[in-house]
């Protein structure tokens, strides 16, 4: 009775075990990232007596990320940082497109850095003649952090913030600097 009872316990046992599944993330190969959330920005002009006078809440949507794992916790991104601010009654993108690396320093915890082409254009909805509209590009630099709540074998939920700057060129040798930072969540697959 002992030795089936041993048998009875160890079946049930061995079942418990097969039924667990292994959901340590893989994070090798192709890496793709949608993020979205709030913030604020402030933009100025160089024209301007008070740099960054006023600042605007709003929405960041999408921030892409697309891009290569060199191993388990380095990934060579292309990153695509955004955020919609009202200028003169019309609604304008600042935006970027940036090369970047994203290092996680521990299993859950990462950082993500870059330096690329901002853009300051109207938003798409805004649009009725493209050729009428201004659109001006220059440099930005974006830094964020995030920490992945969810993990699963192919794919993370994360909490992220950035930190997103950047200036555009405008007519007749002025600038316009932005200022960004959001608060949001983001989905990635590896």
């Amino acid at each position: 009775m002992k030795n089936l009872l041993a048998i009875v316990l160890t079946l049930c046992t061995l079942a418990a075990f097969a039924q667990h599944e292994d959901n340590s993330i893989e994070r090798k190969g192709f890496v793709f990232g949608i993020g979205m959330g709030g913030g604020v920005v402030s933009m100025s002009d160089s024209y301007q007596e008070v740099a960054f006078e006023q600042a605007q809440g709003g929405i960041s949507l999408p921030n892409l990320k697309l891009g290569w794992m060199v191993n388990e916790r380095l990934a060579i991104l292309a990153t695509f940082p955004g955020m919609i601010y009202e200028y003169e009654g019309k609604d304008r993108s600042f935006e970027a497109i940036m090369p970047s690396v994203q290092y996680w320093f521990k299993d859950r915890w990462w950082v993500n850095g870059g330096f690329g082409l901002a853009m300051d254009f109207p938003a798409f909805y805004e649009v009725d003649d493209f050729k009428d509209e201004d659109w001006n590009f220059g440099c930005a630099v974006a830094l964020s952090s995030g920490y992945e709540l969810v993990q699963k074998r192919k794919f993370a939920l994360d909490l992220q913030s950035k930190l997103h700057l950047g200036r555009v060129f405008l007519d007749h040798d002025a600038h316009r600097d932005g200022v960004a930072f959001t608060i949001g969540i983001g989905f990635n697959w590896y």
